[in-house]
């Protein structure tokens, strides 16, 4: 079994994430801590492979209690489970060696792929020996992945991949109008790939209201970005 801590200060998404971890085979909640100073405290009592990481604690950061971790020497593992969307928050948590970061909100869905992933690289890592290059390709992209929705007949999965990248890109929802721009794709093939994305459950819907009174669809990725 693969022990979980889980550490956000929000009692009640600490449960729920508990919860979600609670459902996926292979994986136990060891633990949960609603502040650094609890999260630094389980990891020095309690065995514990991996952390579920909030970065907003109220006494101090997730990526303070990621440095305080590798100071004393703790090699746990760290997924950042954050609403912290700032691309320097996500590039310091890259630097001080977090395997994973999931924005908030995201479905159980979106966190039981990345833990699916990561018991696969556990699993390859624990085997040991050498690796090829192929090997160490699959090593390094297990936990960045997310398997794409099945297409329909006449859908790219080049096309779906480009449509991810720009959703996951924008720092908000977006038209599909500007969906279009940014990928250069019509207009009609953008809206065409969102509704299939949402449908999917990798897309999530909003709708905002103008002056013209008629809603504007707005879409972002869903699906553990």
């Amino acid at each position: 079994m693969i022990e979980v801590l889980v550490v956000d200060d929000d009692t009640r998404v600490a449960d729920v994430n508990a919860a979600y971890v609670a459902k996926i085979p292979g994986f136990r909640v060891a633990a949960k801590a609603h502040n650094a100073a609890e999260a630094l405290r389980v990891v020095e009592d309690v065995p514990v492979d991996l952390v579920l990481l909030d970065h907003y604690l109220p006494d101090e950061t997730g990526l303070s209690v990621v440095r305080s971790l590798r100071e004393r020497g703790h090699q746990t593992d760290v997924i950042m489970v954050t609403a912290a969307r700032d691309v320097a928050t996500v590039q310091a948590a890259m630097r001080h060696g977090a395997l994973q970061y999931l924005v908030k909100p995201f479905s159980y869905a979106g966190l039981r792929a990345k833990l699916d992933a990561y018991a696969t690289l556990r699993r390859t890592l624990d085997g040991g020996g050498e690796a090829e290059q192929a090997e160490v390709d699959r090593m390094f992209s297990a936990l960045s992945s997310t398997p794409a929705p099945e297409l329909p007949k006449g859908h790219s999965p080049t096309t779906a991949e480009l449509v991810r990248r720009a959703l996951m890109a924008a720092e908000g929802p977006i038209s599909a109008q500007e969906l279009a721009d940014r990928t250069r794709l019509s207009r009609q093939t953008a809206q065409r790939y969102l509704k299939l994305l949402e449908r999917a459950g990798r897309v999530r819907l909003s709708l905002k209201y103008g002056d013209t009174g008629r809603p504007e669809h707005r879409y972002e990725w869903a699906a553990s970005v």
